[in-house]
């Protein structure tokens, strides 16, 4: 048995903040309280002064493996991940080969078990033609059903409305959606083309990604699941005029959940100026009142969760003109911290932050013995020191894709330490290279 016995922490958890100790044994937490010094450990480490957190679960990751490693792989971006406060992580499934089966799906659980930093758990992908795959999924065989209720890569976009009705009628697990109207995105499309030919500005991205597109697809997820009383996850939500499709209050018990993102919380349309390309998502960064009103929602319990959906790729593939450079962010090493520059501005609370990236994500999922720091369950941390201010460069980036959309910009917190299953995964800005995160269990929500 292997013990590690943190003292002097400054603990948030649970809504409540307090000085403890914390002991762990065989990778679990196993005692919670103060004066522990006296019990004997392996290793001890003296936390005052420092903030101790669950660390961070981020329900939406695109990781690239397996056929698209040139951007990123599991190894790579578990590693950034660590080094970010994120101890656990669910990837999609729209790789290449899609994650469409079980099949596909286990061999991703397989691979991660050889290579990821962090715990993982991966979505059964949806398509126009792969129902009897959807309906046949268990809990704990992946994390939800994803469904692209908009555009993406190979046959993923899901447009069939008799699918879409048998997806939400019959889905054993969490539903999941990106929601984008297409008709609406193609039409803007060939409006600015017309207008610009191939040299359409960035500044347009989310005016072709409208509020509009976004709307029309997320009301319609939000009225499938009430229809057929599905258990819908409604990811990045982007738009003030989307908020009023999900009601305020306590995760636990809700049926229609929604997720926000870092980069909609921390950037705005302002940014496409200095950051171009870099910062062109799906769905994409729009107005400021947008980003006021997300971090307000936030704060009022309408946004349930944060993550990063991040979505590595190649410098050499953003700096392309506008249509053929990709949309996605690396996001997951700077993520909690930039969530940490909004407390410090006074516009979430230190204990909505711990929530919506840990507690909020465990009852959303239904993740069993993780989230919180609590005896008995599995020592997720992350200590955080908060008054460490520095300027992100890009030779800090542990990403394959070597770049962050956060470079330039001045941060005031940085992870001091990450444990993940009670191992040190990152001390120090060192890594260690021998741990391995352990595969998610989940207990059914229906």
């Amino acid at each position: 048995m292997s013990s590690l016995l943190i003292i002097n922490a400054d603990v948030v958890n649970e809504g409540h903040r307090f000085e403890s100790d914390v002991l762990i044994e065989n990778g679990r937490i196993a005692t919670l309280g103060k004066d522990l010094q006296a019990r004997a450990a392996d290793r001890v480490i003296d936390a005052a002064g420092r903030l101790l957190i669950p660390g961070m679960i981020d329900d939406q990751v695109h990781f690239r493996e397996p056929g698209l490693t040139h951007k990123a792989h599991f190894a790579s971006e578990s590693r950034a991940a660590v080094a970010g406060g994120i101890t656990s992580f669910m990837e999609m499934p729209n790789s290449n080969p899609p994650t469409l089966d079980l099949e596909h799906l286990e061999a991703k659980h397989a691979r991660a078990a050889e290579v990821s930093r962090a715990n993982y758990s991966f979505y059964l992908g949806a398509s126009n033609d792969n129902i009897d795959a959807l309906r046949a999924v268990r809990v704990g065989q992946c994390c939800g059903i994803k469904v692209f209720m908009g555009a993406s890569t190979g046959n993923m976009l899901v447009d069939d409305e008799q699918t879409l009705e048998a997806i939400f009628a019959d889905s054993p697990l969490l539903i999941a959606t990106h929601c984008e109207d297409t008709p609406t995105i193609l039409a803007n499309e060939a409006e600015f083309r017309q207008r610009y030919g191939e040299d359409v500005p960035m500044s347009a991205h989310p005016l072709i990604r409208s509020e509009a597109a976004c709307l029309k697809s997320s009301t319609l997820a939000v009225e499938l699941a009430r229809r057929h009383d599905a258990r819908l996850h409604v990811l990045h939500i982007t738009t003030a005029r989307e908020l009023e499709l999900f009601s305020p209050g306590p995760v636990a018990g809700k049926r229609i959940t929604a997720e926000a993102c870092v980069h909609h919380l921390f950037f705005d349309q302002s940014d496409y100026a200095e950051k171009g390309t870099l910062i062109k998502c799906n769905p994409a960064i729009k107005r400021a009142e947008d980003r006021t009103a997300l971090l307000a929602a936030v704060s009022e319990d309408r946004i349930d969760v944060i993550a990063t959906d991040h979505a590595p790729h190649t410098l050499k593939e953003k700096t392309a003109t506008y249509f053929k450079a990709p949309a996605g962010l690396p996001l997951v090493q700077d993520a909690l911290l930039s969530l940490f520059e909004h407390v410090r501005a006074g516009h979430l609370s230190l204990e909505t932050l711990v929530h919506k990236t840990s507690h909020a994500v465990a009852e959303c999922f239904g993740i069993e013995e993780r989230g919180y720091i609590r005896e008995g369950y599995w020592a997720d941390l992350a200590l955080v020191e908060r008054c460490a201010p520095y300027v992100r460069m890009r030779d800090q980036a542990l990403y394959k894709c070597g770049w962050s959309p956060f470079e330039g910009r001045n941060l005031h917190a940085r992870i001091a330490a990450t444990l993940v299953n009670g191992k040190v995964a990152f001390e120090g800005g060192r890594l260690n290279e021998n741990q391995r995160g352990r595969r998610l269990s989940f207990r059914g929500l229906r």
